[in-house]
């Protein structure tokens, strides 16, 4: 029977894997080159597999250990943010929270709860970053977020999806379109004799879009542009003359609040945000805080923007 594999295993797997070389392993976790070498031999024999094709230049993963590298580094990575958020407690409630949301969530959501919660936790570091749907379900799954705050796109089944608010779609357009002058309550059809932008598949926003070929956009498909985010859809709108659709609170965002927003009916459409977790996995001390901080900032946004709290 091979021995009881352990987290050393794993990082003496993952440190020969990164440099390509024993020696430099070696170096890199202080130990010496014939006890990393016992040490790669040992979980090789455990799992009945050869993990390293050796050459004279370098030390390359075989195939089967490939995606192991994958796991192994999630594994430790883990391991480490869980160590390290145990010893925040312990050091005055010190730690570092990651948080990937969409544009306008970071805006009109996550901007007013950092505000609150670093009143009360100063000394908690926090990283944000603002992307598409797409990377932040991802960034979430390999473990290198906290939590996301975007619309569902992919549904990975090893994320948590839980809906924390809902808003509704509208047109965009420059103050002096032909839309501006449209009594009443707009409506899809209402759109079709005019340009359109569009945001790409990768976009939560365009691909809830594309799930509802009843609206009629599809079938200009090839025939307008697309924006890969709002900002520079931005860029597109400020051409002048055309119109792009987009939820109440991304057109509340930034530079777009330029533009006029309506709200769109027959039918009314709404984009859910979703508060992105890794299924099963806890939440760290500093983390936990600051998702308190943010259920009571969303409570707060009931009806405003139109928008609808679950």
């Amino acid at each position: 029977m091979g021995a009881r594999i352990s987290l050393r295993h794993l990082r003496c797997f993952s440190a020969v894997a990164e440099t390509g070389s024993f020696t430099l392993a070696a170096q890199r976790l202080f130990v010496t080159q014939s006890s990393l070498t016992a040490t790669i031999k040992q979980l090789e024999e455990s799992v009945e597999l050869r993990l390293f094709d050796r050459t004279t230049r370098r030390v390359e993963l075989t195939k089967d250990a490939v995606w192991f590298k994958v796991v192994a580094d999630r594994i430790l990575r883990d391991f480490d943010n869980a160590i390290g958020d145990l010893q925040a407690v312990s050091k005055s409630q010190r730690g570092h929270i990651k948080i990937a949301a969409a544009p306008s969530v970071m805006a009109h959501l996550v901007a007013p709860t950092l505000q609150a919660f670093r009143t009360s936790y100063p000394d908690i570091a926090i990283s944000v970053y603002d992307e598409g749907s797409d990377k932040i379900e991802r960034s979430v799954l390999e473990g290198e977020m906290d939590f996301g705050l975007s619309s569902r796109l992919n549904n990975f089944p090893d994320l948590d999806y839980m809906p924390l608010m809902a808003d509704p779609f509208g047109v965009v357009y420059p103050s002096d379109h032909p839309l501006a002058g449209k009594k009443g309550n707009l409506t899809w059809d209402d759109l079709k004799d005019y340009d359109y932008i569009g945001l790409t598949s990768d976009t939560g926003i365009g691909a809830l879009l594309e799930t509802h070929p009843e609206l009629g956009l599809l079938e200009r498909s090839g025939a307008y542009d697309h924006a890969s985010s709002t900002f520079s859809l931005y860029a597109l709108l400020k051409l002048g003359g055309r119109i792009s659709i987009l939820p109440s609170l991304a057109a509340f965002t930034g530079s777009l609040g330029e533009f006029e927003f309506r709200e769109l009916h027959e039918p009314r459409i709404e984009r859910e945000i979703c508060l992105i977790t890794r299924h099963l996995r806890s939440h760290s001390p500093s983390a936990q805080r600051v998702l308190e901080v943010l259920m009571t900032t969303i409570k707060q946004f009931d009806q405003q923007y139109g928008v609808r709290v679950y």
